[in-house]
C-alpha cells in the first residue's frame, strides 16, 4: 500500500479488551513486521498513529479526542489508514517481550510468529491485563499485576529477576514509557541492553519522517522513519524516559 495515501477501511468488528482498551476490526489486511504502525484518521477528528495488534486490527486505548471519538464508533464506520509504517522489531530465534499495559499489542504479532520464548506481561490489575488467553497460546506468559489481582505482585520490571536474560538472544518491549526507561535501566546494568528494543510513542503529524514533529534528542532521530523500534543501546543517552513533545513542540514531563 501507498504510505502516503490513506486506505479506507470499514470496521468489522469491535472488541472490548478491558474498561479502557478496544480492539477494532477492519476489512483490509496490512502485510508488516511487529511493531510497524498506520496512521490512522478519524473523519472529522484527527489522524494518530497506532500500532497494528493484526494484520486487520489495531488495539486502543482511550486517551484523547481520536481515541475517544473511536470508542463511538459501531461496525460499518469508516476510517482511513495509511502504511504500514516505521521499523519494526529485530526477529530473534530466543525472544523475551516485555509488555506493560496496552504495550501488549504490536507485541502479540511477534508472540504469534513462533519467536517468543518468554512473555512478561504486567497492567495495574487483573481487568487492565490484555490478551492473556492468546499469548498463553504462543509462548510462556508470566504476570505482574500492581495490585496483586492475578499473578506476582508488583511491576513487570519485578519479572525480569526472574529470568535468566543470558538465554534469550533479543528483548522487545512496549509499555507506558517510564515503565520501559526502568526495563532500561535494569538491563543495561546487567549487560544486555544491546540485545534490546524498545517501541516509542510520539506525537506525529505526517508519519513519513518530513515534518519532524517526532525528532528526539539528541540526535533528531524520527520516531515515524528511524524507529518507532529503537536500540536500548541508542536510548540511553536520549530524551526516553524524560520528556516529550506535544503539537506545539514544547517539552512535557514524562
Amino acid at each position: 500500500m501507498n504510505d502516503q495515501l490513506p486506505v479506507k477501511v470499514s470496521l468489522t468488528e469491535i472488541q472490548k479488551e478491558t474498561p479502557s482498551v478496544k480492539t477494532f476490526y477492519f476489512d483490509q489486511e496490512f502485510t508488516f513486521e511487529p511493531g510497524q504502525f498506520v496512521m490512522v484518521w478519524v473523519p472529522g477528528v484527527d489522524e494518530i498513529p497506532m500500532a497494528l495488534s493484526s494484520v486487520n486490527s489495531i488495539t486502543v486505548q482511550k486517551a484523547g479526542d481520536a481515541t475517544s471519538a473511536m470508542f463511538d464508533l459501531s461496525p460499518g464506520a469508516m476510517l482511513g489508514m495509511r502504511g504500514p509504517l516505521g521499523r519494526g522489531f529485530t526477529r530473534g530465534e530466543k525472544m523475551l517481550a516485555v509488555a506493560g499495559g496496552v504495550g501488549a499489542a504490536p507485541l502479540l504479532p511477534l508472540a504469534r510468529s513462533d519467536c517468543v520464548m518468554t512473555m512478561l506481561l504486567g497492567a495495574r490489575t487483573e481487568k487492565e491485563l490484555l490478551f492473556v488467553d492468546q499469548l498463553d497460546e504462543s509462548t510462556d506468559v508470566m504476570i505482574a499485576t500492581d495490585d496483586g489481582s492475578l499473578g506476582q505482585r508488583g511491576f513487570v520490571t519485578d519479572l525480569i529477576r526472574d529470568v535468566s536474560l543470558a538465554a534469550y538472544d533479543r528483548i522487545a518491549v512496549c509499555g507506558p514509557e517510564p515503565m520501559m526507561r526502568a526495563v532500561l535501566a535494569m538491563i543495561d546494568g546487567l549487560g544486555f541492553a544491546s540485545r534490546t528494543e524498545f517501541s516509542l510513542h510520539r506525537y506525529m503529524k505526517c508519519g513519513i519522517g518530513i515534518c519532524g514533529s517526532c525528532c528526539i534528542d539528541p540526535d533528531g532521530l524520527r520516531v515515524c522513519r528511524d524507529g518507532p523500534v529503537f536500540s536500548g543501546e541508542l536510548l540511553k543517552k536520549s530524551e526516553f524516559g524524560h520528556y516529550a513533545r506535544g503539537a506545539s513542540g514544547t517539552k512535557k514531563n514524562i
